[in-house]
Order: C-alpha cells, then sequence, then structure tokens
C-alpha cells in the first residue's frame, strides 16, 4: 500500500474530536429547543399553540424535508433488521421527547425546565455503554455523575426561595429526558449501519401514518401570532431535524458515552437563548454552575472508555 495513502487515513483522534464537535453543533441546535417551545406553546394566562400540535405538526415539517433528502441522496430502504431500532428511535425522539415537553413547556419557564435537561448525559451515556457494550472508566462516570450533581444542587439554588417541588411538569419533563436518552442511543447505534442522516429521516417518515393524523386533529383553530409560528418552524426544522444530522452523526464518531457529555453545556446553553427570547434573568450563580459543568465535560473527555470483549 502507498505510504502517502495511509497518512491520509483519519486517526481514531481525530474521528473522536470531530465527533465531538459536531455532537456540540447539535447541543447548540438543541439548546433553543426550549426557549422556542416556550414561545410556540404560551403560558396558561396566554395560550398559544397546544403541546400536542407542537409535537406532532413539527414531526410532520420534519418528515416532508427528509423525504425530499432521502430521495435526493438515494437512500436506500432499511432493512429488516433496522426496523425495531427505527421504531425505538422514534418512539424516544419523534414521539416520546417532543410530546412530553410540548406539554410541560406551558407550565414552566424554560430556565426551569433547563436545568431537568442535566440529567440526560447521564440517562444518554448509560444507555449508549448498554446498547454499545461500552466499558466506561470510574473516573468516566465520577465526572458525570459530577456534573450531573452540580445540575441538580442548581435547581435547588434556584428554586430555594419558591421552594422545591416536584410538580406534574416535572415529571413530564423527566419522562422527556428518558425517552430522548433512548432514542438518542438507538440512533447512534443505527448511525453505524446507515448514514448518520438517514437515521432521523427514516424514523420520521415510517411515523408519518401517525404523525399527519394526529397533528390534523390537534390543528390550531384560533388566530397565532407570527412569533408563534416562527417559533414552531424552528423546533420543526433545526430541532426536529437538521440538528439530528450533526448529533447522530457526532455520536456514531465519537462514540455515544463520550459524545453525549456535551450534554452537560446544554441547560446553560438553554439559559443563555431564554434571556433574549424570552425575556428571563441570568445571575452570576447561572454563569458560575455553568463554567463548572462545563470543566467536568473536558475532564471526562480525558477519561478512558473501553469496548466490552
Amino acid at each position: 500500500m502507498d505510504a502517502r495513502a495511509v497518512t491520509t487515513l483519519p486517526t481514531s483522534d481525530s474521528l473522536n474530536n470531530k465527533g465531538l464537535w459536531l455532537g456540540l453543533l447539535g447541543i447548540v441546535i438543541f439548546s433553543v429547543t426550549l426557549p422556542m417551545t416556550r414561545l410556540a406553546v404560551g403560558t396558561p394566562d396566554a395560550p398559544q399553540m397546544s403541546g400536542a400540535f407542537i409535537a406532532f405538526g413539527r414531526a410532520v415539517v420534519a418528515a416532508g424535508l427528509s423525504a425530499v433528502f432521502l430521495l435526493a441522496t438515494r437512500a436506500p430502504l432499511p432493512q429488516r433488521q433496522h426496523g425495531l431500532p427505527l421504531a425505538i428511535t422514534a418512539l424516544g425522539v419523534v414521539f416520546g421527547f417532543p410530546l412530553l415537553t410540548s406539554i410541560a413547556m406551558r407550565y414552566v419557564e424554560a430556565v426551569h425546565a433547563s436545568v431537568i435537561v442535566g440529567v440526560l448525559p447521564l440517562a444518554t451515556a448509560a444507555v449508549g455503554a448498554l446498547l454499545h457494550r461500552q466499558r466506561p472508566s470510574k473516573g468516566f462516570w465520577l465526572c458525570a455523575a459530577l456534573g450531573s450533581a452540580m445540575v441538580v444542587t442548581f435547581a435547588i439554588l434556584r428554586s430555594g426561595n419558591a421552594g422545591l417541588s416536584i410538580h406534574f411538569a416535572d415529571l413530564l419533563l423527566l419522562a422527556a429526558m428518558l425517552c430522548a436518552a433512548v432514542g438518542y442511543g438507538c440512533g447512534a447505534k443505527l448511525s453505524q449501519q446507515m448514514r448518520a442522516e438517514h437515521v432521523i429521516c427514516w424514523a420520521l417518515v415510517l411515523s408519518l401514518p401517525l404523525t399527519v393524523p394526529l397533528a390534523l386533529l390537534t390543528y390550531p383553530t384560533a388566530p397565532l401570532k407570527a412569533v408563534t409560528w416562527a417559533a414552531f418552524g424552528y423546533v420543526a426544522v433545526f430541532s426536529m431535524w437538521l440538528g439530528f444530522f450533526a448529533w447522530y452523526r457526532g455520536l456514531a464518531l465519537g462514540g455515544t458515552v463520550r459524545v453525549s457529555q456535551v450534554q452537560l453545556v446544554q441547560p446553560f446553553l438553554s439559559m443563555l437563548f431564554a434571556v433574549p427570547l424570552l425575556g428571563e434573568r441570568l445571575d452570576m450563580v447561572t454563569v458560575g454552575f455553568g463554567l463548572a459543568v462545563i470543566a467536568t465535560v473536558f475532564m471526562g473527555k480525558k477519561m478512558p472508555v473501553d469496548s466490552s470483549p
């Protein structure tokens, strides 16, 4: 073999780094989801779209874009062994996460919901380790647990004045995190067998027999603000479609367990976006915890993650 050809092959470190950067890009896109969902769904005093329409409607829009993309790239049909993983992926990220978060966001602020997202990296890492037969080191799990613990501590401190309580919206958000973790893990595993972009596209297209009638049944009948439709457009095109292009590719290249830790910065990115979009307050406590959590991400990146025999 020509030595020059060998030198052009990507190294494991370069693939891991590319996976981390693509994962970060996906997380930046996803971090705007909660503020935009809050804009689209409104508040109990000023409701806009229903949570159900936001969930199913955005899936229909993204499925239409996916169908065009699949035809343009001449994507092969999924094989029989891909059916169950695609169904689980769809249940997690096409139905479960969008529906649960859309319903919950009418009753909680984006800042509050953002701290609940802090449990997602650990859940995704656990699902990824199970699916991909990986064995993260104790140091890796320590960094993941430390980051998650800081997120929980931050949530307690933020809720200290009003009192900390678990209400229905919190339970919906926690259930949404579990749905997302399972969908991320199954989608990442499929991304090693088919193009990462095709995974979310097929999950959306195959969900159309359910999402289309559900979207039509929940379509808003009252006039809505332009900003409401703009927020819906973002969650449909970016949160439901383009974000997964970067996210699943990043998980496939860098490994689900390692790249999932980038999600630790998502709560604080969501808070940063919530300030100009929703007028919510950001203080030095939030900034301090955000920097501390980001530090655990980079420490966790250095910890070894081995494959099981």
